[in-house]
């Protein structure tokens, strides 16, 4: 089927999803109605094989001719000799009342005569035995002397053709059937398919164009979604540029204010002052870094992520912290290094802030990576793990105030982990504490 052929522009051009998936279940339909009957007409009009009518018209006229040459006291005897494993043969002096022949033996009997014309004068009658139960195939002639010689098939010739025959020869177009049906209704959703994968992408910072294809509903869908897409992405850039520009303005007042503090060579003025500068510096970079995560132009490369891991604790301990790392020495792993460079700063600052000490550690899955930061700070409720993680979230019950940034670190933990098609895992130590994961998939 061609999308340039009637049907194939009909299927693709006018008619909607509900229209077209009930097209396909139709022509399904019409299609397996008509190679069933067919098929059933062509099984009822051969219901016994030719060969073995002609085997049986074999056997009649031999039997016929040597049961008629033998007086009536040997013509007994010589019906058994001729009952053989496939046909009964036995010789009746006079013909008992016989039933009506069954209509679906009549094209046997046309087979038969057709082979032996001679059977034509011998009055010759079939039937079923036990119609409905056995198929094989009984009957008599009348010999010339007008004695009766009867007959019987040892073996079922009817029974593949009367039953699972017909059942398998409906069975075989019907899966075929289910299978092309199957394939044409793939192909219709298809596009419904290319449309929730590229749904995924939103989130992840990525504009991807849908081509407008499929039914008329879809096509509207797709059209929309590239429309919602140009909109949303034309916001972000636009809220970017304007926090770059404010950020930029905030920072130059900032940097005068650091100056003229410095240069004033008041230490007490700098002890009050300065927290407060330093404050306000951060409260900057670390709305620019939220905001300007998912515009991060970053590539993502190979990186030793163990090397990272010890060199950002050695960082920390160089600086008189204590922070150890816990894990192998060397795992490559495809990564923005940038991003998760910064997100893990941010666990460690955050568990040092709450804590007196921290413990990165980077365990090695089947099918994960697991970057850890833990510490020895009060934790969180459980109740409240997930809440932590929202941007400008501070629980003050649980931890000390922030006192500096807005509190984005997690946030920007949790996105940068995102981006990686990872998550960000918090969870309460069982010894005290606070276990912040990122885990990312292997890669």
């Amino acid at each position: 089927m061609t999308e340039n052929g009637p049907l194939g522009r009909l299927l693709h051009g006018h008619l909607g999803l509900l229209g077209r998936i009930l097209a396909i279940l139709l022509l399904t339909v019409v299609i397996e109605f008509g190679v069933s009957t067919v098929l059933y007409e062509r099984a009822s009009g051969t219901l016994v094989r030719e060969d073995e009518a002609r085997r049986l018209a074999e056997h009649l006229v031999i039997a016929r001719k040597l049961v008629a040459e033998r007086p009536w006291r040997e013509r007994p005897d010589m019906a058994d000799e001729l009952t053989t494993g496939r046909y009964l043969v036995h010789w009746q002096p006079t013909r008992p009342p016989a039933p009506r022949i069954a209509p679906e033996l009549e094209e046997m009997r046309r087979q038969i005569l057709a082979w032996e014309p001679e059977l034509a004068r011998s009055n010759l009658t079939l039937r079923l035995a036990s119609p409905g139960r056995d198929s094989t195939v009984m009957g008599e002639l009348a010999l010339p002397d007008a004695s009766w010689l009867h007959f019987a098939t040892r073996q079922k010739v009817l029974r593949w053709d009367l039953a699972l025959g017909r059942i398998a020869q409906a069975l075989v177009p019907a899966f075929a059937l289910l299978l092309v049906g199957g394939l044409l209704i793939r192909r219709t959703l298809s596009p419904l398919r290319r449309l929730a994968h590229a749904t995924e992408t939103v989130g992840l910072g990525q504009q991807v164009s849908m081509p407008e294809a499929g039914t008329e509903e879809v096509r509207h869908l797709i059209r929309a979604f590239n429309t919602m897409q140009r909109r949303i992405h034309r916001l972000i850039e636009d809220r970017t540029q304007a926090l770059a520009a404010v950020g930029h303005d905030l920072r130059t007042p900032i940097s005068r204010l650091r100056l003229r503090l410095e240069s004033l060579g008041d230490e007490a003025a700098e002890r009050t002052l300065g927290p407060d500068i330093d404050e306000m510096e951060e409260m900057v970079s670390s709305l620019l870094a939220f905001l300007a995560g998912e515009d991060d132009p970053e590539p993502a490369v190979l990186t030793d992520l163990a090397v990272l891991a010890a060199t950002c604790a050695d960082d920390y301990a160089d600086a008189g912290r204590e922070v150890d790392y816990v894990g192998p020495d060397n795992l490559d792993h495809r990564l923005r290094r940038s991003a998760i460079k910064r997100a893990l700063t941010n666990l460690v600052d955050n568990a040092l802030r709450h804590g007196s000490r921290a413990t990165i550690r980077l365990d090695v899955g089947a099918d994960e990576v697991r970057l850890a930061v833990e510490d020895d700070g009060p934790g969180i409720p459980a109740e409240r793990l997930t809440e932590v993680v929202r941007p400008f979230v501070r629980l003050n019950e649980a931890r000390a105030r922030d006192t500096k940034g807005l509190g984005l670190g997690l946030a920007i933990v949790q996105r940068a982990a995102r981006r990686e098609s990872g998550a960000l895992r918090l969870s309460n130590r069982p010894n005290g504490g606070l276990r912040a994961e990122i885990i990312l998939p292997r890669t």
